[in-house]
């Protein structure tokens, strides 16, 4: 009998130390910096009995929509205000549960080599999503390029400048398209995990760059339903493990920094 017990514990343990047992789960991100990071918290997840399928997406939109469909369990690849705006827009039952990183995002250009150098009527391009819309103006707003309405809060848009000295003209684009534009443009507003996969360096490309108190920590969102639920808390401790927080310290170096 003892003989029977220890031959099924030793193959649930085998089983469980080959994945056998393990849970899995799918998990959606945008390529780069997000997949990469993934696939090292898939390393450390691994051996605690959580199997991560990671699906890339080039976009915003479709890994919300996914996630509140059930094709994916989980997303890691945006910022709060972005969430909650996606939830207020499009009824989505999700919630975030941990942060990430940060990844500050920067103006590009390949006409001048400092902001002030923009010439009167200037083009900019900015995200055509309105959060990351809004940040870009932000960012123009705490340089001083622009002003906006007071009180307008992160969720500013174009009709929101009130002061355009320079008469800045701006182009709305796709965000994964931003850095194609910096050829047609004069200046062009980019999130850092597009300006990594097209080559661009933000730590020395960026003609001005986000301050580091902008609320745009990114972070890892489930369905509401799923929130508590055991492998939740493993991705979680997986994600803020010591190995994964190196792994961004040494490949991004301030590029994205860890945020918990």
């Amino acid at each position: 009998m003892l003989k029977k017990i220890l031959a099924t514990a030793a193959l649930a343990a085998m089983l469980s130390a080959t994945g056998a047992l393990a849970e899995t789960i799918k998990i959606g991100v945008t390529p780069g910096e997000h997949a990469q990071i993934m696939e090292k918290v898939k390393e450390i997840a691994k051996p605690k009995g959580l199997d991560i399928e990671i699906f890339e997406f080039s976009d915003y939109v479709v890994p919300n929509q996914a996630l509140n469909d059930g094709e994916l369990d989980a997303n890691s690849f945006q910022h709060k205000p972005y969430l909650d705006n996606q939830i207020a827009d499009r009824k989505f039952d999700l919630v975030d549960v941990a942060n990430t990183v940060n990844f500050p995002m920067g103006v590009y250009s390949k006409k001048v080599k400092s902001f002030d150098e923009l010439a009167d009527g200037a083009t900019i391009a900015i995200p055509n999503d309105p959060t990351n819309g809004g940040r870009a103006l932000l960012i123009l707003a705490d340089k001083g390029a622009i002003k906006l309405k007071e009180g307008s809060g992160l969720k500013v848009t174009l009709a929101d400048i009130v002061e355009n000295k320079k008469n800045f003209k701006f182009v709305e684009l796709d965000a994964a398209q931003l850095p194609r534009s910096i050829d047609d443009v004069d200046a062009a507003a980019i999130n850092t995990n597009y300006a990594l996969e097209a080559g661009l360096d933000p730590m020395k490309d960026p003609i001005l760059k986000e301050g580091e108190k902008a609320p745009y920590v990114n972070l890892i969102a489930v369905r509401k339903a799923d929130k508590d639920k055991p492998w939740v808390k493993t991705l979680i401790e997986s994600y803020h493990s010591d190995p994964v927080k190196q792994f961004i310290l040494d490949k991004y170096k301030g590029a994205a920094v860890p945020a918990w």
